[in-house]
C-alpha cells in the first residue's frame, strides 16, 4: 500500500506544478464540470447512497443540489479572483532615511491535500463536499480517501470528478481516491512529505489524531478538522411563554432532523426554571414520541449512540423525560433528560457530544446559574439564543459572550442547517474545529489551502498576473491603503 501511495502523492506533486498556475477560468470550468457529471448520475446516485446510509433518496436529491450549489458557487468565485487578496505598495525612491521598496503579495495555494470522507453527509461533505470543493478552487491537487461506510457512493462520486478533470483536459493527478478503511493508510497519508494539508470532518478522537500525526511530521501541516460540538441553546423565559409549542415543534424536528446525525444537533437546552420552561418540557417530549424512529448511518455510529445514552442516563441527577427503547437493529429513537445546572457543572463530562437525536435540559435557579452554564462551554460549531426582543436586550452582555467559544450565532431559528454563502462561518474554537480562525463551509473556506507570498521589487515579468500593474483580471486590489480595480 505504501508503494501505492508513494504513487498517488507524486502525480499530485506532478500535477501541482501544472493545477497551480492555472487561472480562474480553467478551476471554473472544472468546478461546474463535476457539477454537470454529478447531477447526470441522477437516480442512481440518490439509490445507491439511500442503500448505503439508510437515508431516503429525497435526502440526496437535497444534497446534490446543495453540492453541486457549493461547486458553483467555488467556481464563479475563482473566476473573479479577487479572492486571492492582491496587496500592492508602490515603490517611493524619494523617502528618507530610506527608500520605500516595491511590495506585491497574494494569496497561492499550498499543495497536495489530503480529504477524508464524512459519513453523515456522502456527498456535501464528504468525495465530492467542501473540503474537494475549496481545495480544487484555490488549486491544490487533492486525495480523497473515501469513507468506508458509503464506499460505492464515494467510488461514484470519485468516477464523476475524475471524470470531470479528464474533460477539462487537466493531469489525472489533480484527483484521486483511495477507498481503505484501514487507519495505518490515514496516517500514511497525513505523515507523507509531499502532502501539504488535511480536511477532515468527524469525530474529536478522529479529528485530533490526524492533527497529532501532521504534528509528528519534520515538516508539520495544516491539519482541519471539524470535530464534535454540543451546540448549546438558551431559552430566555419569555420567548417560552409566549411561543413555547411553537418552539417544541422546531427543536423537536432539529434534534431528530436526520437522525440527530447532524455536527450542528442541539444537544443542550438551557433555561432558568419557571413553568413556562415546564410546559415547554413536557411539550418537547410528546413532539419527540411522536417522531418516527429511523436507522442510523451504520452499525458503528449506532452502537456508539447506543453506548452514550446508557451512560448519561446513569449520570448523577439525571433525569430521564422522554426514552423509547428500540429492539430493532440500528433503529435510533429520541432521547430528552433533564439535569440541575449544579449536577451538570460538576460533571464535565456531560458536555460531550452524543451523536444522534438527543438532548438535555439544563434547569438553572437563576440568571447567574445561567451565566455559569454559558461560561462552561468550550468551542462550539454554534450557540442559539431564543429570546424576545425584551429577552435579547436584557441579557445582551451574556450573549454577546458568545463570540468566546462559538462560530456562528443563531438568533430565533433552529442550528440545524448550515447555508452555504460568502458569509458563513462553520467552525469554531477546540474542540469544535483544529483552528477556529476557518470556516469549512462557504467562500471563506478556500483560505485553508493557501499561504501569503510576496513579491519585493520584482521585475514585472515575474509577477503573477492578479498583481501585474495592468490588473488585466480586472481584479479588486489593495493598493497603497485603497481599494480599486484600476490599473496602475
Amino acid at each position: 500500500m505504501i508503494n501505492e501511495i508513494n504513487a498517488i502523492v507524486q502525480d499530485a506533486q506532478d500535477a501541482f506544478e501544472v493545477f497551480r498556475n492555472s487561472d480562474g477560468l480553467i478551476r471554473k470550468n472544472l468546478l461546474y464540470k463535476i457539477a454537470e457529471e454529478l447531477e447526470g448520475l441522477g437516480e442512481k446516485l440518490w439509490k445507491t447512497a439511500s442503500e448505503e446510509t439508510n437515508l431516503p433518496m429525497v435526502r440526496f436529491q437535497g444534497e446534490t443540489a446543495r453540492t453541486c450549489f457549493q461547486l458553483r458557487l467555488f467556481g464563479d468565485l475563482v473566476a473573479e479572483g479577487s479572492w486571492v487578496q492582491a496587496v500592492i505598495e508602490t515603490a517611493d525612491e524619494d523617502r528618507k532615511p530610506l527608500r520605500k521598496p516595491d511590495m506585491r503579495k497574494m494569496l497561492v495555494p499550498l499543495g497536495p491535500i489530503v480529504v477524508f470522507g464524512a459519513s453523515n453527509f456522502p456527498l456535501a461533505y464528504s468525495t465530492p463536499g467542501g473540503d474537494t470543493t475549496s481545495a480544487l478552487a484555490s488549486g491544490c491537487p487533492v486525495i480523497v480517501k473515501g469513507h468506508p461506510a458509503h464506499p460505492r457512493t464515494s467510488q461514484l462520486t470519485a468516477d464523476a470528478i475524475s471524470a470531470a478533470v479528464s474533460a477539462c483536459g487537466l493531469p489525472e493527478g489533480v484527483f484521486q481516491h483511495i477507498m481503505s478503511s484501514s487507519f495505518d493508510v490515514g496516517k500514511i497519508l497525513v505523515q507523507h512529505p509531499g502532502v501539504s494539508g488535511v480536511g477532515f470532518t468527524g469525530s474529536l478522537s478522529g479529528g485530533k489524531a490526524l492533527y497529532d500525526y501532521a504534528q509528528q511530521r519534520e515538516v508539520p501541516i495544516p491539519v482541519f478538522s471539524e470535530m464534535g460540538s454540543v451546540n448549546p441553546v438558551v431559552l430566555f423565559k419569555n420567548a417560552l411563554l409566549d411561543q413555547a409549542p411553537e418552539w417544541a415543534k422546531t427543536f423537536a424536528s432539529s434534534i431528530t432532523m436526520g437522525v440527530g446525525q447532524f455536527c450542528t444537533n442541539p444537544g443542550i437546552l438551557i433555561s432558568v426554571k419557571s413553568s413556562a420552561l415546564n410546559h415547554f418540557t413536557s411539550l418537547l417530549a410528546l413532539e419527540l414520541s411522536l417522531t418516527k424512529s429511523y436507522k442510523m448511518l451504520h452499525q458503528g455510529i449506532h452502537d456508539n449512540y447506543t453506548k452514550g445514552v446508557e451512560k448519561i442516563l446513569f449520570e448523577k441527577g439525571i433525569e430521564t423525560i422522554y426514552h423509547a427503547h428500540e429492539s430493532d437493529e440500528n433503529l435510533a429513537s429520541p432521547v430528552l433528560v433533564r439535569v440541575s445546572a449544579q449536577d451538570f457543572l460538576r460533571n464535565p463530562s456531560l458536555r460531550e457530544e452524543i451523536f444522534g437525536p438527543f438532548s438535555i435540559i439544563i434547569v438553572c435557579e437563576n440568571q447567574d446559574e445561567l451565566k455559569e452554564v454559558w461560561q462552561s462551554f468550550p468551542g462550539q460549531l454554534t450557540t442559539t439564543v431564543i429570546g424576545t426582543e425584551e429577552d435579547i436586550r436584557t441579557n445582551q452582555e451574556l450573549i454577546e459572550s458568545c463570540c468566546r467559544f462559538s462560530g456562528r450565532i443563531v438568533f430565533n431559528g433552529a442550528p440545524t442547517g448550515v447555508e452555504v454563502s460568502h458569509a458563513t462561518v462553520h467552525g469554531g474554537p477546540f474542540p469544535a474545529t483544529t483552528d477556529g480562525r476557518f470556516t469549512s463551509v462557504g467562500s471563506d473556506a478556500i483560505l485553508r489551502w493557501v499561504r501569503p507570498v510576496c513579491w519585493q521589487d520584482s521585475p514585472s515579468f515575474m509577477l503573477p498576473v492578479s498583481l501585474q500593474n495592468e490588473n488585466p483580471l480586472g481584479i479588486w486590489r489593495k493598493i497603497n491603503g485603497h481599494f480599486s480595480q484600476s490599473p496602475l
